[in-house]
């Protein structure tokens, strides 16, 4: 009669003294499988009788997929349930045998399904990681590196699609990465149509993996060439390889995926003939069915990281255009939120590089550092909803105020050259004159945007108790109480109630971007955005926010904003800033508690306020 282990499907193990009657070769020492952790690779049939047992029921002592055979009355009591099978009272040989062949038949099935549960589960777990990779360069970079890792592989590479002008599909190289050539690359000359023509081509054009045991003894039936020239411009040899093509959710082919070389050692190199005949062996149907699960994986992962590409370029665009918007709503501050963002860029790639002081352990995520820049160029959005005669008020007086008054001063000329010419009175007449130009002179120089001096100011009250007759004969002064109003401003050009309306726009902006459907990496734009005028001693606007309340990005924006403002040279209400005398006022409010001290002194310490000041230097 054919032995039991002629055609067992794994190995048996077995206690010294068990009667272990399958035949030659006989059962393995049962210790060999218990201490040497052989069944964690491989199915097998575990014997127990009482010599055992106590080991055999021990937590973790034996793999779940090992199969327990109870040899005898005791050890089938003492495993209870954990004992798939039992020979005790089986004493007939083809009986015993019969068992024997299903309980290694069980092994072999238990084992298959804990590792097809196993692969599933680390290519789930590779899935998830590729999944939350949104940066391309690294998710293509992570593709080969896992795919490599789990087939065991020299080298990998990732080929997309792209349709020429003719409208032919070709698989263009993105990545190759071989342990044995060092350094990542990709290869110029490697194109392939989606054709038959050549090894990766067919597993596009058929949709199925394809699998190569030797790339320089390819099968009679193979059409397909396996590009050895590869490896002569790389001194490098293949021999087995695998292509399994990703499919998008239509069906389409994204691309392929490469494996070449399955490795025995993964730290050997494989540089030539005599190396892969002693390291490289073929892909089997393990490999392939795991390459189609990350296949797959891989697909799903690329498109999402092309829709989120286009997300990211649609907030980008929207964000440019609500730059050029509030540009050309404000003309005369044209280029400040870009210069704001690219100090406040440079800002924290400084900060990022302090050893010292209570920002030495800050570093921003590339998603931090873009939703920072986002909220800076963002920042003064909500001047689309302020008036565009305050946005654009280079002097006190309201637009046209001081033709009005030119005008009026005109007519009063007129009247007391009239009135003199009837009083014959024509000695006095170039003194009044005189007076008369020299007060619309003060009027021109009260309606600058600089400090209001005290005689000036005293000129102004004595100038608008001044009357004249219009022509209707009603008596008018020479300024009306409004505009003396705006006048006597002691600096700037806007009144209290203006200035509320210029500075609701933080307001304005809260509200535009609180409708926009951030994603969640640029959830704090609108906060970063919007409070960009809150002071650390809480005196500033609008939510009178202080100290730990306001945002390290908040802070940086507001000290950027600050001296852009004091070193533009673009602004008509006011002289740019020496760069050094900017630094002077930045520091003065920050002693006073309204900046933080130590984004100042960074700010200082850097190169960056010489780089984004657009003032002529000190």
């Amino acid at each position: 009669m054919e032995s039991a282990t002629d055609t067992l499907a794994c190995p048996v193990y077995a206690a010294r003294g068990t009667v272990c009657d399958i035949g030659d070769p006989p059962c393995r020492p049962a210790d060999e499988l218990l201490t040497a952790g052989a069944a964690a690779i491989s199915p097998a049939v575990l014997l127990v009788d009482g010599g055992i047992v106590d080991r055999v029921t021990a937590p973790h002592a034996v793999p779940e997929h090992v199969v327990l055979v109870a040899t005898d009355a005791g050890a089938e009591a003492s495993l209870g349930p954990r004992a798939s099978f039992s020979l005790a009272g089986v004493t007939d040989a083809t009986s015993r045998q019969a068992l024997l062949h299903a309980a290694a038949e069980t092994a072999v099935a238990r084992f298959t399904a804990e590792q097809l549960e196993d692969e599933f589960r680390e290519v789930s777990r590779v899935g998830i990681a590729l999944m939350r990779q949104h940066d391309r360069k690294a998710l293509l970079r992570t593709i080969v590196t896992q795919c490599k890792r789990l087939t065991y592989s020299d080298g990998g590479g990732l080929l997309l699609t792209t349709e020429d002008a003719e409208g032919r599909l070709w698989l263009r190289a993105v990545l190759y990465a071989f342990d044995s050539i060092d350094g990542e690359f990709i290869d110029p000359e490697h194109r392939f149509i989606v054709d038959d023509t050549s090894f990766i081509g067919r597993s596009a054009v058929i949709k199925q993996p394809v699998v190569v045991a030797d790339a320089y003894d390819l099968p009679r039936n193979a059409h397909f060439d396996a590009g050895v020239g590869f490896d002569e411009a790389h001194s490098y040899r293949r021999r087995s390889m695998l292509a399994v093509p990703m499919l998008d959710q239509l069906g389409r082919v994204l691309g392929v995926l490469l494996c070449v070389n399955r490795k025995t050692d993964p730290h050997v190199r494989i540089h030539t003939a005599e190396d892969a005949d002693r390291y490289v062996i073929p892909y089997t149907d393990r490999e392939v069915r795991l390459v189609r699960l990350f296949a797959s994986q891989a697909a799903v992962a690329i498109e999402n990281a092309r829709l989120y590409a286009q997300i990211e370029d649609a907030f980008e665009s929207f964000v440019q255009a609500a730059v050029s918007a509030i540009d050309l709503r404000d003309p005369a501050t044209a280029g400040h939120s870009t210069r704001v963002a690219d100090l406040v860029t440079s800002l924290a790639e400084n900060l990022e590089r302090r050893e010292s002081g209570p920002y030495r352990d800050v570093q921003f995520t590339p998603a931090q550092m873009r939703e920072l820049r986002f909220a800076a160029l963002l920042h003064d959005i909500g001047k689309v909803a302020v008036p565009e005669a305050l946005l654009l008020k280079a002097k006190k007086l309201p637009r046209d105020g001081m033709e009005r008054i030119d005008a009026r001063f005109d007519l009063i000329r007129r009247t007391i050259e009239l009135e003199a010419c009837r009083a014959e009175a024509s000695a006095s007449l170039p003194a009044r004159l005189k007076e008369l130009e020299r007060w619309r002179e003060v009027v021109r120089t009260a309606n600058e945007p600089s400090v209001l001096e005290g005689q000036v100011a005293v000129e102004l009250a004595d100038i608008a108790t001044r009357t004249y007759e219009r022509p209707d004969g009603t008596i008018a002064p020479y300024l009306t109480p409004e505009e003396l109003r705006y006048l006597q401003l002691p600096k700037g050009t806007l009144n209290d109630q203006e200035r509320i309306e210029v500075e609701s726009h933080v307001d304005a902006t809260r509200a535009l971007l609180s409708h926009i459907s951030w994603t969640h990496d640029l959830k704090d734009i609108v906060a970063y955005a919007s409070d960009h005028h809150e002071l650390l001693n809480g005196e500033g606007y609008p939510q009178h926010l202080a100290g730990d309340q306001i945002p390290l990005q908040t802070r940086l924006i507001t000290i950027a904003d600050v001296f852009d403002a004091l070193t533009a040279a673009d602004r008509p209400y006011k002289p740019a800033v020496p760069v050094e005398r900017a630094l002077e006022m930045l520091r003065a409010d920050a002693e006073a508690g309204h900046l933080d001290p130590e984004l100042v002194k960074v700010l200082a310490e850097s190169q960056s306020h010489r780089r984004g000041a657009t003032s002529p230097p000190p």
